[in-house]
C-alpha cells in the first residue's frame, strides 16, 4: 500500500523559507511521478512541483525559480524546499505519487495523498 506522510509546515513572514517532507513507502511502480500539491478552502488543489523516478522536475511557473523540490531515495524522502515565500504560498500542502514519470498534476492516478502539511506566510 502507497503511503505518504507531510510534515515540515509552519507559519512564517512573507520572504521567509520553509522545507516540506514527504515521508513515502510502498511505491513498487517500475517508474513513477511524485508531486507537492497545494490547496485552500473553496479553490481547486494545484500542482506545485513534480519529480520523476529518474529525476527530472517540473514546477508551477508561479514557484519557479523559489521552489526546489527533491528526493532521498535512500531515505525514502521527497522534500520542498521554498524560498521568498509570498502571502500567496498559504495552503494546505499534500504530496502524491502515481505510476509513470509523467508529471500532469491535473490527471488521474494520483495517490497516497496525506493529510497534508499547512503553510501560513504572513505579510
Amino acid at each position: 500500500e502507497v503511503q505518504l506522510v507531510e510534515s515540515g509546515g509552519n507559519s512564517v513572514q512573507s520572504g521567509g523559507s520553509l522545507r516540506l517532507s514527504c515521508a513515502f513507502s510502498g511505491v513498487t511502480f517500475s517508474s513513477w511521478c511524485m508531486g507537492w500539491f497545494r490547496q485552500t478552502p473553496g479553490n481547486k488543489r494545484e500542482g506545485v512541483a513534480g519529480i520523476d523516478s529518474i529525476g527530472y522536475t517540473n514546477y508551477a511557473n508561479s514557484v519557479k525559480g523559489r521552489f526546489t523540490i527533491s528526493q532521498d531515495t535512500d531515505k525514502n524522502i521527497m522534500y520542498l524546499e521554498m524560498n521568498s515565500l509570498e502571502p500567496e504560498d498559504t495552503a494546505m500542502y499534500y504530496c502524491a505519487v502515481k505510476p509513470g514519470t509523467y508529471w500532469s498534476p491535473d490527471g488521474g492516478g494520483w495517490r497516497g495523498w496525506g493529510q497534508g502539511t499547512q503553510v501560513t506566510v504572513s505579510s
